[in-house]
């Protein structure tokens, strides 16, 4: 069955099942998405700074090794990567104090830069392949991992949740309930039950 057979199967009833599942996936999912999405972007410019400032610190006049390359340009890209996330893809999060946030996001790099060494390893030391090539294209296969792992790392231990906020995303409640269904405030009912004394008619 095509993807129209599908839709148009059940006739308006099936459209409009099919419809309002997705928006109700959508909907379920929206925040995890947008969340990845800015993710991604802020990986993306990390990514940009960490082979910018590896392939000039490796092919330029230092000519410095891959593993110290990389590793220089990791603490560039993930100091960009910080403010970034902080305040922009996590600015929802608990905010847990800079001192802490900042201690663990750059040991969680450390873990990250281990994890793109490894693969940079194998290539060099494994492999014996050298060369912008081999540099190139173990940064990238290691820099795909270790995002992977940044991400899940981050929202775990960096960014929590907030307390006050439930995943369903419903605010917090903050004042009385008001209008028509509001009980009865205790200077009222004082006044309700106060007894009222009759005059009789002259």
């Amino acid at each position: 069955m095509s993807f129209g057979e599908f839709t148009t199967a059940g006739g308006p009833e099936g459209r409009l099942r099919f419809v309002s599942r997705l928006v109700h996936l959508y909907r379920r999912f929206a925040h995890i998405v947008h969340e990845l999405a800015k993710f991604g972007s802020i990986g993306a410019i990390s990514a940009v700074i960490t082979f910018g400032v590896g392939n000039a610190l490796h092919l330029g006049p230092l000519k410095l090794g891959e593993l110290t390359s990389t590793g220089l340009a990791t603490v560039v890209a993930a100091t960009f990567a910080y403010v970034a996330n902080r305040y922009w893809t996590f600015r929802h999060r608990d905010q847990s104090g800079l001192g802490r946030e900042y201690m663990i996001f750059f040991a969680l790099n450390g873990v990250g830069l281990l994890i793109t060494w490894l693969f940079q390893g194998v290539v060099k030391f494994g492999l014996d392949m050298r060369g912008p090539v081999a540099y190139n294209g173990s940064l990238v296969i290691g820099t795909a991992a270790a995002t992977l792992f940044r991400y899940w790392s981050y929202k775990r231990w960096v960014f929590l949740p907030t307390e006050d906020r439930e995943d369903t995303g419903a605010q917090p409640v903050t004042g009385g309930i008001t209008g028509p269904l509001a009980p009865p405030s205790p200077q009222g009912q004082a006044e309700f039950s106060r007894p009222t004394s009759i005059t009789p008619g002259r």
